[in-house]
């Protein structure tokens, strides 16, 4: 653990913090890996699955599973040291989409900011191929937050999902916003471990027809900034203003209790979604791209 936070700590000092990923609870150690040349960690590389697709998806559909590999920053050029750690990776990778239903295919996917250009260079040297690009936006809670009305008949609640059947009847709805990369439960559950966890919600009547989440960066237990995450309004009720609505309270919520900046993440093909934030405060502060191979 100390060579571990001796890493984390040189790659931080030299860039984004984001672009490493913490080893996490016991159960995930099995899918660490670390590079080690005179008793110094020089490189740490982890796995994980993203997406699992439920039956009823499109047959050309994957699930997702996410590498990660970081080396000291004077080494991030470093490929054969990389090529050391890479394989171990890989074949863990493989272990992990035996346990993903069978039905579908699925994709290895590397996410780097745009700045990592070795990084990116070494996945593309390894055959994977341009996947999707997003902006990482922040919005400045000391700023004022606008006021957007509801319109009637809808009705606004944070929502707890106290239940495993309230828990089942959010991922469906969120599944069917983005069919191709469902939330999974564990992942869920994850986001409501973080401090400040909630998720706001509209309703007409009792349907849910909007939401997000809100919670506090999990990262740093220092952190001031807030996280808002699965924004989404079902298609019948588009075009009403609540998307703007949702925000507003989601940025009041984290404002409230005392976080100074809200981060989000959008896909830069999104102009609408773009268009949306910027309306609200946000403003683009970083760029992720990401890769992938098919893996076999």
């Amino acid at each position: 653990m100390p060579a571990l936070g001796e890493l984390y700590n040189a790659i931080v000092a030299e860039g984004d913090p984001d672009s490493f990923w913490w080893i996490g609870n016991e159960h995930n150690w099995s899918n660490v890996f670390c590079a080690f040349e005179d008793g110094k960690m020089v490189a740490k590389g982890q796995v994980s699955i993203i997406t699992t697709l439920p039956a009823g998806r499109p047959s050309h559909s994957k699930h997702s599973i996410y590498v990660n590999l970081r080396t000291l920053p004077q080494r991030e050029h470093d490929y054969a040291l990389l090529d050391k750690v890479y394989p171990y990776l890989y074949t863990k990778a493989l272990e992990l989409k035996a346990t993903l239903p069978k039905e579908y295919g699925t994709h290895l996917c590397i996410g780097n900011p745009t700045s990592e250009v070795a990084n990116n260079q070494y996945f593309i040297q390894k055959g994977f191929h341009y996947l999707y690009s997003s902006f990482g936006m922040s919005r400045d809670l000391q700023e004022p937050i606008p006021l957007f009305p509801l319109p009637k008949p809808f009705q606004f609640s944070h929502w707890k999902m106290e239940s495993s059947q309230e828990e089942q009847h959010y991922l469906d709805i969120e599944g069917e916003i983005w069919p191709d990369a469902p939330l999974r439960s564990d992942k869920l559950t994850e986001y409501k471990n973080y401090p400040l966890w909630t998720a706001i919600v509209v309703r007409e009547a009792d349907t849910i027809v909007g939401s997000l989440m809100a919670w506090q960066d999990g990262s740093n237990k220092d952190t001031v900034d807030g996280i808002i995450e699965d924004v989404f309004i079902r298609e019948q009720w588009r075009n009403l203003g609540l998307a703007k609505y949702l925000l507003a309270q989601g940025l009041n919520y984290l404002k409230a209790h005392g976080l100074k900046t809200a981060y989000l993440e959008v896909l830069t093909t999104n102009k609408a979604a773009l268009t949306l934030y910027e309306s609200v405060g946000f403003y683009q502060t970083s760029e992720e791209v990401r890769h992938y191979i098919e893996l076999k």
